[in-house]
Order: structure tokens, then sequence, then C-alpha cells
């Protein structure tokens, strides 16, 4: 009789298989479950997360431009002379206008929407021309000039605050005689304008017609694009008339006349033209339209989209915008920030991976003996497998879709393809991880497995070949992305990408390899003692298993991105806060215009005993100071910037800033006294700190110089790169007491808690010129765009994902071991050990490796920031708006030590943490209460 086979194919034994499982194992199927649906979820919120801060990164910069640059503006002159008067007023007639706009929205390329509430046409003059009527402002003597419109609309987009709406009497023509028109409130408060007032308009052919004003109007909103796109049509303005001398000011301003009123405007000098103003619809925009809206907004500037809105307009129709420019700018910025972006997901990524990994051969581990009993009573590895994947794909599968469903809900992304694929790819691993690990583990039926201490294994040759290809990778990266920078061309490389998880890969390597030799020594020395708890934790300790290389990858992985992500914030701070000491030179600034207007005595004495100010540097700026040239002797026409300064208090400035530091003995003049009452010699040698450019330009010798502080000559006795009181790379810093026409322009104020009120207060008593910044106030000028908001966002929750992984790698690790160790303390304790004891043996137990991860992530942290730090530049992550913005050239890594610290010690307390509550429970329940399952761990 042949023997019956363990699995019959008729019998549906995956069903009762995996409820027996999930029924003797709820609490693992929930643990396991709860880690996908985690895992899933940051897997499906991450792209996400990327499509909404550059979806309404690309909305904010489009719709925080001004609108006349992101505008689509098309225009074309009036027909001109030789068209019959009738075409020709029938041209510009409302009905015309308004067809030819619906043709230009219909036929606009994708993915440009028109925002039709915001668009607008008409009929304008594109000269001004001069009203001479007595009652207007004339300052200067000068005529106000003034524009004529018909933009559509008016009545949509206005409330009327006085008189009536203009309208169009009849049938206007070229030949009538007088229109309505409507000005705004702020032009007619400005021109001294009134209802019924009339302005004369000469004409083309002689004689005149009259506008006649009929309302006073107030904007729905100014700052929308149908009042935006031509400011001059809400906000008169003065003008200044080029002359050589003193220059002379007249006003400029818009009239609105009604459409339907355009053909008068024909007769006029103003030379009118046609225009249709497209105001793009950005709601609908998403960082993926990108590429095909710069390839439209070109073929409307000069491709197939001109020549078809050339005809639907005629063949002089022009189109004009800045659409192309905002956008390329956006692109820019996206090309930079999503690099970095991206290391810090391949960092939580890797993280993460290895965390399932850990999971799944916690599993296998546990359920070691079950299956090698199976495959030793003729389990096939298929039947065993599929079993596998059916008992974890109960978990996985609806862990992961959860997932996917929360990031769906949590995040506002558009495309649901990438998400989709990271929670199936978690979903994935999770599902086939166990059943793989066991296929390899169980290819043959397995006896007796043998010890693989961690301290006694050797590596083979395959894990020498693999470690030394991953030591080739690591360095490859490293070197590519000290060379090329996050920014390289080509996109993102995954490979330059991963180059802090190859290093942290490559350091887990090392320190297993190095672990041995001070656990060796750590033995010989505790061997000598009289006590046996600490012999004994380290001999289990280089006992252990040689897996445990896993965990320690794990560890120094996330510990690695963690001291990454915190880096790249501390490195987006720092960034900002030197742009705002190169925009204020110190915690205060006080100066006039363009620091050229000497501030009183008075002012300077008020502004040291203001609260909070605990020194003021007092300094005198000149621009433009011509520079001889060190081989020919003539004027250099770049010229430079004279400061002069009182050296010891500006070298404390200085140092407490940072900027240019230097000692105050470089600018000591160490000629003759000048006797009072005589001017300073011409002749006179001054020390002078310069920039290295003016530097080269002086030379090593004497040098002549002629400014408005006096004449004298200069040697360079030192260089600066930069210095707090400009913040241009052009100077020369100079004892100002050396100066024979001392004044002072700027106060430079350092001080913990300064009273802005009191100080404004102070300047604006002194003279209304006179401004005062703050650098706290600059600080908070660096207004985040939703982009660098997304990637800050995604590097804090970085470290966030990074620590809780290298807590849960410390869990799994340990869970590993748990029964061995519970099994060893019953059987310590029916010897005598104490509960107390047990404790500390098993605390000494899991010490070493808890601390060669802490100190190896510490370590490798460091390294790969400094390593790193030549080829990541957050420029664009910091910095988009502000003053100083474009001051600083480069951002560069900082090491943060509470993003490294804190969760290195959260792996030395957790660790500590289990081993303490583990002996406790063990005490708990007793020893006869472990061991009478028999030895079977």
């Amino acid at each position: 009789m042949s023997p019956r086979p363990m699995f019959s194919r008729k019998e549906a034994a995956c069903a009762p298989w995996v409820r027996t499982r999930l029924r003797t194992a709820p609490g693992a199927a929930c643990a396991l479950g709860l880690l996908v649906l985690l895992t899933a979820f940051l897997a499906a919120a991450f792209p996400r997360a990327v499509d909404r801060y550059e979806d309404e990164g690309l909305r904010h910069d489009l719709a925080a431009a001004a609108p006349r640059r992101s505008m689509l503006e098309v225009s074309s002159p009036a027909p001109g002379l030789e068209v019959p008067q009738a075409a020709r007023e029938k041209a510009v007639r409302e009905p015309s206008v308004a067809s030819v706009q619906r043709k230009l929205l219909a036929g606009l390329p994708d993915p440009l929407r028109a925002d039709t509430g915001q668009s607008a046409y008409g009929l304008r003059t594109t000269k001004p021309i001069p009203a001479g009527e007595p009652w207007f402002p004339h300052p200067y003597g000068i005529d106000p000039e003034l524009t004529y419109t018909t933009q559509s609309a008016l009545p949509d987009h206005s409330t009327l605050r006085e008189g009536r709406w203009p309208a169009a009497r009849g049938e206007v023509t070229a030949a009538t005689e007088e229109v309505e028109a409507a000005v705004t409130e702020e032009t007619a408060k400005a021109l001294r304008i009134k209802t019924g007032a009339t302005v004369s308009v000469p004409a083309i052919r002689g004689g005149q017609f009259t506008v006649r004003i009929t309302g006073i109007v107030a904007p729905l909103r100014p700052e929308a694009a149908y009042w935006s796109a031509e400011p001059l049509l809400r906000t008169p303005s003065l003008v200044a008339k080029p002359t050589k001398t003193e220059p002379r000011y007249y006003w400029t301003a818009a009239l609105l006349l009604p459409p339907d009123a355009a053909p008068v405007l024909l007769a006029t000098t103003g030379q009118p033209e046609v225009y249709w103003r497209i105001m793009p619809d950005v709601a609908r925009l998403t960082a993926p339209d990108v590429p095909l809206l710069r390839s439209s907004v070109a073929s409307l500037e000069g491709g197939p989209g001109l020549l078809n809105v050339r005809a639907a307009v005629g063949e002089t129709a022009t189109v004009t915008t800045d659409l192309d420019e905002i956008v390329s700018a956006y692109d820019g910025m996206r090309q930079a920030i999503r690099p970095v972006v991206t290391v810090a997901a391949v960092g939580i990524g890797a993280v993460a991976v290895i965390v399932l990994l850990m999971t799944g051969g916690l599993i296998a581990g546990r359920r070691h003996n079950e299956l090698a009993l199976l495959r030793a009573r003729g389990g096939s590895l298929r039947s065993i497998g599929g079993r596998l994947l059916a008992e974890t794909a109960v978990t996985a599968v609806p862990a992961a879709a959860l997932g996917l469903l929360l990031a769906v809900l949590v995040t506002g992304g558009t495309r649901l393809g990438p998400s989709a694929v990271g929670a199936a790819a978690v979903g994935a691993l999770v599902c086939t991880a166990l059943p793989v690990r066991t296929v390899l583990l169980h290819r043959r039926p397995q006896l007796q497995s043998g010890r693989e201490d961690l301290v006694s294994v050797r590596p083979s040759r395959r894990r020498t070949v693999a470690e030394l290809t991953l030591l080739v990778l690591a360095v490859g990266a490293v070197v590519a992305l000290r060379r090329r920078g996050t920014g390289g061309e080509g996109g993102t490389d995954l490979l330059v990408s991963a180059a802090p998880v190859l290093v942290a890969l490559i350091a887990s390597l090392v320190l297993v390899r190095l672990y041995p030799l001070p656990l060796r020594l750590a033995l010989r020395s505790v061997a000598r003692l009289r006590g046996a708890v600490g012999f004994l934790a380290l001999a289990r300790a280089g006992r252990s298993s040689a897996s445990g290389t896993l965990p320690l990858l794990a560890l120094l992985v996330a510990l690695t991105t963690a001291a990454f992500g915190g880096s790249v914030l501390a490195g987006v701070a720092d960034a900002r806060d030197t742009a705002a000491v190169l925009a204020t030179g110190a915690d205060a600034r006080i100066s006039g215009q363009a620091d050229s207007a000497p501030l009183p005595d008075g002012l300077v004495r008020t502004v040291s005993g203001t609260d909070g100010v605990q020194e003021v540097a007092r300094v005198q700026i000149e621009y433009g100071v011509s520079l001889p040239s060190p081989e020919h002797g003539f004027e250099d026409a770049r010229g430079a910037t004279l400061i002069g300064v009182d050296p010891v208090t500006y070298a404390r400035l200085a140092r407490s800033t940072g900027i240019g530091t230097f000692t105050a003995d470089r600018l000591k003049y160490s000629g003759p006294p000048t006797p009072k009452g005589t001017m300073p010699s011409q002749d006179r040698v001054l020390p002078v700190l310069a920039s290295p450019s003016v530097a080269e330009r002086l030379g090593d010798r004497p040098r002549d110089l002629q400014s408005m502080a006096g004449d004298f000559k200069v040697r360079v006795t030192g260089t600066v790169a930069h210095t707090p009181a400009v913040s241009d790379t052009s100077f020369m810093i100079v004892d100002a007491a050396s100066l024979t026409h001392r004044q002072t322009t700027a106060l430079l104020l350092t001080g913990d808690r300064l009273d802005a009120k009191a100080l404004r207060a102070a300047a604006h008593h002194a003279g209304k010129d006179f401004t005062v910044q703050l650098r706290s106030e600059a600080r908070a000028a660096y207004v985040d765009t939703p982009m660098q908001v997304g990637a800050e966002r995604i590097y804090t929750a970085a470290i966030a994902a990074g620590a809780g992984y290298a807590l849960l790698a410390v869990l799994l690790s340990l869970l590993r071991t748990a029964p061995e160790r519970t099994t060893l303390l019953a059987r310590l304790r029916t010897m005598g050990i104490g509960t107390r004891q047990g404790g500390r043996l098993l605390g000494f137990e899991a010490m070493p490796q808890a601390l060669l991860a802490a100190a190896g992530g510490l370590l490798v942290g460091r390294a790969t920031i400094a390593l790193l730090a030549p080829g990541v530049d957050l420029v664009h992550l910091a910095l988009s708006t502000g003053p100083g913005a474009g001051l600083l050239y480069n951002a560069p890594l900082r090491a943060d030590p509470w993003s490294m610290v804190l969760p290195a010690l959260g792996v030395i307390v957790l660790t500590a943490a289990v081993a303490g509550v583990q002996a406790w429970w063990t005490g708990r329940r007793g020893s006869i209460t472990e061991l009478r399952a028999g030895d079977s761990r």
C-alpha cells in the first residue's frame, strides 16, 4: 500500500491553513498588517506629496507673478488709411473685437486655458496725448499726458462712485465730436477731475473732439489682472522728463471710454492699436504640463500658434508674454530641488525594505522548526511556499490597499499611478519575502543547523565579492555627487541619490567585520572578574547569529538618513540666516536713500540709548569710487565702494556676524598726525582692507585715490571676501578718522532685543528718508513657496521615519531572540540568579550591538555629511524671495547634532528598556511556566 501524500490536491487546504494560522497568532498578523499599512502609506504618499507641492508651486509662481508678465497679450495696429473708413471703423467696433476674442480663446493650445473673468480687449492709444486744460495739475509747468482706452466689461470690474456709466450716444464714428469716459478715484483725485469735466483731444487731420467725464469708478479688485495688466488704468503716475539737469515730472493717466466709442480714437494722434489680453487659468495646471506649456507658449510667440493668431486677427498681429520665463524659472527650481528630495526618498525606501525583510526573517526564524518538519515529512517547496504566500497575502494585501487609500485621502496629488505602484511594491515585497526565504532555506530537508556565531563565522568568497562591489558603487556615487552635485544634467541620477545609503551600507559591513575584535578583547578582560553575569552576557553576544548584519544595516541606514535630513534642514536655516545678515550687515541698520544721506549726530546719540542696543558702528559709505588700473594708470570705469569705519568697533561687528573678520590694527595709520587747522596731505598712504577683486586692481604699491571723502593714497594691507556694511564684492575699508571729509551715512546696530518701534520713531524724527532694517524682519521675509515648504516637510518626515524605523529595527532584532533569552533566564533562575541579575545579563548581552549601531550611526552620519556636502547645494531650497536672496551663491549642508544624537540615544534607551521589561516579565511568570513546554528553543 502506497503512503498517502501529505497534501492532497482535492482538499481545500489553503483556507483552513490560513484561518488556522491567523487564529494561532493574531497578534503577529496584526503587527505585520500595521507595519505594511504604515510602509504602504509612506510609499504611496511620497509621489503624491511631490506632485502636490510641485503643482501648487507652479500655480503659486504663475499667480504671484505680475499680471503683465503672466498674461498673453495679442495686439495689432488699427487699420491704416489705405483701408476704407467704414471698414476701419467696423474693425474696431465692439462686436468685431469681441468676435476675435472668442476665436483666440477657442484656439488656445493645450494646456492653456483662459480666465475669461480677467481677460479683456479693446482699443487704446499707444502714444500718450498731452492735455492742455488749465484745471489739470502742472508740476514743473508740464501738461499731463493721457491715454485713451475702450477696455471691455468696465461695469463688471468696478463700482460707480459718482455720476453715471459712460455710454455711446448713437453710432460713434471717427468724426464724432463728443464721447463720454470714466476715470478711477485715484485718477480723479490726482488730476482734479470731476464729473462733467471735458477734455479736448486733437484730431489727426486738424480740429479736435471732446471727451466728457460722466463717472468716477472704484476697481472691485485693483490687484487683479483686469486692472494690473496696465496699472495706468487705475493709478496715475508721475513720470520724469529726461533732462541734463534736475529731473522734471509730469502726470500720466488713462481715461476709460465705452467699447462702442472705439472708432473715435482712429482720429487721434495717439497711434491706436487693438489688443486682446488673455489671462491664463492656472487652477488646472499641473507640473507634468510644464513641457507642453513651454512648447505652447513658444508656438504662440513664434511658431504655428502665431500663424493661427494671425489668421484670426491679421498679418500684423503679435503675441507678447513673459509666461515662458516664469515657467522656465519654476522648472529650474524644480529640477534643483527634486534630486535633493530624491536622496531622502531613497534613504527611507532602503530602510523600509530592510525592516520588511527583517520582519520576514523574524517570522521565518520563529517558524523554522515547523517548516523544517513539514519539509522532512514530504511537503514540496511549491506547496509550502504557496501556503505561506496565501497566509501572508491575507494580511499584507488589505493593509497595502488601506495604506494607499489613506495616502489618497490625506495627500492632495493628482496622479494615482505612482502611488499605486509604490503600495503594490510594498505588498508584493512582504508577500514574497517569507515564501522566498523559506524556499531557499529548505531546498533540502534539514536535520540540524550548525552554529553561525558572529565571532567565529568567516565571510565567504561570495560575500567578499559582493562587499567589494558595493564598495565600488559607493565610491562611484560619492565621487559623482561631489563632482556633479545633485543638480547634474540629465535629471535625477538614482546612483547619486543613493550615495548616503551606499555609504551606510559599506560602513555596516565594515563594522560587522570589526565587531568581533573589541568583543574578544572585552571577553578577556571580563573573564578575569569574579562575577559571571558580564562574562556570560558577552559570551552570548559573541554567539549571536551572523545574520545580525541586517539589523545593523537597518540601524545605520536609518540613522544616516535622519542625520542627512537634519543637515538639510539645518543648512536651509543657516543659508537664510546668512542671507539676512548679508542684507542688513548687523542686527539692525539705519541709513538714508542709497546710503548717501548723512545721518545727524542727534540720531546717533538717540539710537545708542535705545533699549536693547549694545553697540553702534558708525559707517561712511561712498559708492562708485574710481580706481586706477595697476598696469596703465587710467581710471577703472567699474569703480568700487569706499567704506570708512572705526576699526575697533567694526572689527567687533565683523566677528559677531562672522562676515569678513579682521584685526583692527590692519587699518591703523602709521604716518605723522595732521596738525590741527590744516588739511591732510594728499601724499599720505592709508592702509585699506579690500575685496579680492579690488586688491587685484590696486596691486601692492600705493595708489592715488580721489573721492568725496578726500584725496589720498592707499595701500592694500589685507583682503576680505565680504563685509557687513555693503553686500557687493568690490569695496575698500579705511579708517574713517583718516578721511578728510567725515560723515556717517549708515549705522549698524548689535543687540539681542532691539526695540524696532523706538528705532523707527527716532529715524523718522531725524528725517523722513531714513529707514530702519532689522535682521529678524529680513529673515522673516524669506517667504517659502509651496515647493520649498513641501520639500522641507518631506525632509522632516524623513527624519521622523528614519528614527521610527531605527527603533523598529531594534525591536525586531530583540524580538527575534526573545524566546531564547526567556528560556535562558528561566534556566538560570532555577540555578539561583535573581531578577536584577537577569536584567543586567540581558542588558549587557544586547548593549554591544546597540552601542555599535549608535556609535556607528553618529560616525557614519557625520562622515556622510562631510563627504556629500560639496555636492549638495541648498540655495534653491532655502531662498527664493526676500532681501539678500541673490547674494548667496552656495548653501552647503550643516551637521545637526540633534538629528544625529537623539535617534542614536533612542536606540540605546530602547534596547535597555526592552531588556529590563523582558527580565521583569520572565521573573513574574516563573521558571516552571517557561520550561514546561520542553527544550524546543
